[in-house]
C-alpha cells in the first residue's frame, strides 16, 4: 500500500529503533532522564531558543503555549485556515478560556496584515478581549503545504510587537520550509517568542513534539504540561529515536520535496484533476477532482483498490503527502494508479 494520506503514517528507522532499545533513561517528571534532556538541548540550539520541552503532541505544544502566553478572556489571534484554529478541537478556548480569533490566511500562507492590525488594535476598554498572541504556521498546511517567506512572518511579527502582543510559530513541518526556503529553523524561529515542531512527521519518529522558547516560558510550560496530563516518566524511550531524527533526518527531506514535485507534476496531466499551484511546493500536493462529490468518492476508492491512499479535504478535494518510506518508483506508481482510477471514475 503507497499511504499518501500524512507524514504521520511513518515508521521509525532501524537506526531510531536501536536507540529506543539502548536509551539511557531516568524520571522526566524530575528531570532526570539524561536522554531527554539531551533532545531538549538540541532542540532548543537547532530553533536559535534558550530552551525547550518534550510534549506527546504538536497539539499539546501548540496547547501549551496558548496557556502560557494568554490569561483567561484574553484573545489570541490566529489564522482562519490554521492548525491551531481548525484541527485543535478548540483546545484554547476549552481548557484556558482564550477567545481565538480567526484573520484571514492568504494564499501563500501569510497573515493578512490589515486584518491583523484590527485585530491587535482593539480598544483598551473592558468590552473587549485584550490580545495577548498571535500564532503564526510554517509550513501551512491548509495553504497546500506552502513554505511561508520569512519576509511575512517578519511583518506579521513586527505588527504584533509594536502592540506588545506576543508571537508564537506553530513549526510543525519547520524543517521542511526551511529547506524550501534555503535557510535554517533558527532563522524562521528567529521573529517568535516560542516555537513548536513535531518529531512524528516528515522526521519519522514513533511520537513526540517540542516547544522551545526562554528559560522562563519553559519553566511555567513545564509546570502547565503537568497540569493537561503530559508529564512523562522514562520518556527517553521517546527522546531517543528523536535524536537519531534531528541528526539524521532532517536532510533527508528534500527527497520528499522533489517525490512532492514529481507528484504534483504527474497528476496535473491527468484530465479531470486540478493540482494546486503553490509557490514553494514542500511535501503536500493539493488536488480537486472535477464533478461532483461522488466523483470524488468513486476515484478516492479506485485508488484505494489500487492500494494507493490519499486524504479527503474537501466534498471533492484531496491531499497526498510524501514523507520517508516513499520513493521515486512509489510516486510514478501512484500516478499510473491516479490516471486509471480517474478513468473508471469519470468515464467507467
Amino acid at each position: 500500500m503507497i499511504d499518501l494520506r500524512s507524514d504521520t503514517v511513518t515508521l521509525p528507522t532501524p537506526e531510531m529503533r536501536e536507540a529506543i532499545a539502548h536509551a539511557e533513561l531516568g524520571d522526566d517528571v524530575y528531570g532526570e532522564d539524561p536522554t531527554v534532556n539531551r533532545l531538549q538541548q538540541m532542540a532548543a540550539q537547532v530553533t536559535g531558543k534558550q530552551a525547550g520541552l518534550l510534549v506527546a503532541s504538536g497539539t499539546m505544544a501548540n496547547l501549551i503555549a496558548l496557556l502560557v502566553h494568554c490569561p483567561r478572556g484574553a484573545k489570541a489571534i490566529v489564522g482562519s485556515k490554521s492548525h491551531t484554529y481548525v484541527y485543535e478541537a478548540g483546545g484554547g478556548s476549552a481548557a484556558g478560556g482564550i477567545v481565538m480569533t480567526p484573520v484571514a490566511n492568504l494564499e501563500n500562507g501569510a497573515l493578512d496584515l490589515s486584518e491583523l492590525e484590527r485585530e491587535l488594535a482593539t480598544p483598551c476598554d473592558s468590552h473587549f478581549a485584550q490580545p495577548a498572541l498571535v500564532t503564526l504556521e510554517n509550513t501551512h498546511n491548509n495553504c497546500g503545504g506552502v513554505a511561508v517567506p520569512l519576509s511575512a512572518m517578519a511583518e506579521a511579527a513586527d505588527m504584533a510587537r509594536r502592540y506588545r502582543v506576543a508571537i508564537h510559530l506553530d513549526g510543525a513541518r519547520i524543517f521542511n520550509a526551511a529547506i524550501a526556503l534555503e535557510t535554517n529553523a533558527a532563522a524562521l524561529a528567529a521573529c517568535a517568542d516560542s516555537v513548536s515542531f513535531c518529531l512524528s512527521k516528515g522526521l519519522s519518529c514513533p511520537v513526540g513534539s517540542l516547544l522551545c522558547g526562554t528559560r522562563e516560558f519553559i519553566a511555567q510550560a513545564h509546570r502547565v504540561r503537568k497540569m493537561i496530563g503530559g508529564g512523562m516518566r522514562q520518556a527517553g524511550i521517546i527522546a531517543a529515536a528523536g535524536i537519531v531524527a534531528l541528526e539524521k533526518m532532517v536532510d533527508r527531506l528534500a527527497e520528499d520535496h522533489r517525490n512532492a514535485r514529481a507528484l504534483a507534476e504527474g497528476l496535473g496531466l491527468i484530465a479531470g484533476l486540478n493540482v494546486q499551484p503553490v509557490s514553494r511546493r514542500t511535501n503536500m500536493v493539493f488536488f480537486e477532482v472535477d464533478g461532483s462529490e461522488a466523483t470524488a468518492q468513486k476515484f478516492q476508492q479506485e485508488l484505494k483498490d489500487r492500494e494507493v491512499l490519499v486524504g479527503r479535504r474537501g466534498p471533492t478535494t484531496f491531499r497526498a503527502v510524501t514523507h520517508y518510506g516513499i520513493d521515486r518508483r512509489a510516486i510514478d506508481r501512484a500516478v499510473s494508479a491516479a490516471a486509471e482510477a480517474a478513468g473508471e471514475a469519470f468515464f467507467g
